[in-house]
């Protein structure tokens, strides 16, 4: 009997040691799956640019002239990071300011979001003298993250028309009802008209933009504004393009490529993400000849980093 049981126990400690031994080799081919999955993915993303990108002068003579309000500069970390708003900037900014305290990092959801978007608290490259910044654009490590412009959009009028401040609501909302709606005696206090429920429709938001005479008066607010002019991947040539629908698996690739993988986490996705599927539903109001002129608008971004022309959008 004695034997019997000394038998199973050995019987089942080598039944354990084979299924660790096939569950740590499955997990060992899963990471090297999903780490070439994704340099694969990277080189797609970077030989589209390329292609898109021929015939555009690479010189950075006139690097002087161009904006780098969003290149976010990391000197500790060796990093540069574009930010593009409504592409998962706030805990992008926050991730990066954890980095700048000593190990352990602190959680970068101990950062809060209004606080982490303040220009104090990040060097940018524009702030550096002309050499310093070449210097550092060919050596450190260059990232942004993208999305799909007319879900970016989506997100950006949740965001700034449904949801807005004083700034928004006297520079914007107010300007889009008088002028597309032809709205007058609106609230002076954004409170009042949020009380109010007073915002532009997703039509209305759509023709303040394709309307020509937007751009002529100032530049497209960051938050819709293009995507390539505020990152310029036909002059930085980036060393990482997420994407924000591949966010927590980009984010992890990128710290690891950064060998911050085991230091910090990158913060979880928002639940309440406007989602690829629901885009058809918004623009439901939006009529065929105002959605192919904000194509138009949007173009360069789909095509730069690789997104499908909707055509279920444009070619009824």
């Amino acid at each position: 009997m004695g034997l019997i049981k000394d038998f199973m126990a050995v019987f089942v400690l080598l039944g354990s040691m084979v299924l660790i031994f096939l569950t740590t080799n499955e997990w060992q081919f899963h990471q090297q799956f999903t780490a070439q999955m994704s340099t694969q993915s990277q080189k797609l993303r970077k030989d589209l640019l390329i292609k898109h990108c021929a015939g555009v002068n690479q010189s950075l003579v006139d690097f002087n002239k161009i904006d780098l309000t969003n290149f976010i500069v990391d000197d500790k970390n060796g990093i540069i990071y574009c930010y593009v708003p409504k592409v998962a900037c706030t805990n992008w900014k926050r991730t990066l300011l954890a980095l700048k305290h000593d190990e352990p990092y602190p959680n970068p959801m101990s950062f809060k979001g209004d606080w982490v978007h303040q220009v104090e608290r990040f060097q940018f490259l524009r702030q550096f003298p002309l050499a310093e910044r070449k210097a550092k654009l060919k050596h450190y490590t260059k990232f942004l993250f993208v999305r799909d412009p007319f879900v970016r959009l989506i997100s950006a009028y949740r965001a700034k028309m449904l949801k807005y401040d004083q700034y928004f609501y006297d520079g914007y909302v107010r300007h889009i009802l008088q002028s597309y709606e032809k709205q007058s005696n609106l609230p002076v206090g954004y409170k009042e008209a949020m009380e109010k429920g007073v915002h532009p429709s997703f039509h209305n938001f759509i023709q303040y933009i394709v309307d020509p005479r937007t751009e002529r008066y100032a530049p497209f607010e960051p938050h819709w504004r293009q995507m390539f002019r505020m990152c310029h991947p036909c002059l930085v040539e980036y060393d990482f393009v997420g994407h924000q629908e591949t966010l927590q698996e980009d984010a992890q690739e990128l710290l690891k490529m950064l060998k911050l993988e085991g230091e910090i986490k990158f913060p979880p996705s928002n639940k309440n993400m406007t989602s690829t599927d629901s885009v058809k539903d918004w623009f439901q109001s939006v009529p065929l000849e105002d959605r192919r002129k904000l194509y138009k608008v949007y173009e360069k971004d789909f095509q730069l980093f690789g997104y499908s022309r909707p055509t279920e959008l444009l070619d009824e």
